[in-house]
């Protein structure tokens, strides 16, 4: 990824543990974060839909919550919001849907910002990202023996 993505001007965090779930990134980001730092967006890296207006609209929408959510038409999704005073508990949580869980503990807590459109696609294999880059109307170019049409 770092010879394909311009990283210039940014600090790249790598999570050696990604296999054991999606808090394990949290975990590593955290101690990265600038120490004034008052609120965390968490984005998932396949989920390429999602537009900067939605993040601008979740920010603007939180208010004072100490955490936010998109609420699609057809549901809440990604990306989240959280307050700093959360991070000790972000930090905390173990497994891949740890996230999901604590919104259902803290759910008193939770301001759900409206956002146009549907929630957007997740792409966990190559047949997702064929059927992205099919909705986006390109190709996926693939490495190895072409044929030539006769």
């Amino acid at each position: 990824m770092r010879q394909t993505v311009d990283t210039h001007d940014v600090d790249v965090v790598e999570n050696l543990d990604y296999d054991t779930g999606c808090s394990s990134s949290i975990a590593t980001a955290i101690p990265a974060l600038h120490p004034q730092t008052d609120v965390v967006v968490l984005l998932l890296g396949d989920q390429p839909g999602v537009r900067p207006e939605s993040v601008r609209r979740l920010l603007d929408g939180r208010g004072e919550s100490s955490i936010a959510v998109c609420h699609y038409e057809n549901g809440v999704g990604h990306p989240f919001a959280f307050a700093r005073s959360l991070l000790p508990t972000l930090a905390a949580l173990h497994g891949d849907k740890a996230v999901w869980k604590l919104l259902e503990q803290r759910a008193a807590e939770v301001t759900e910002v409206p956002i146009d459109g549907v929630i957007p696609l997740d792409v966990n294999t190559a047949a997702d990202y064929e059927h992205v880059l099919a909705l986006r109307g390109e190709t996926v170019l693939r490495a190895g023996p072409q044929r030539n049409p006769r």
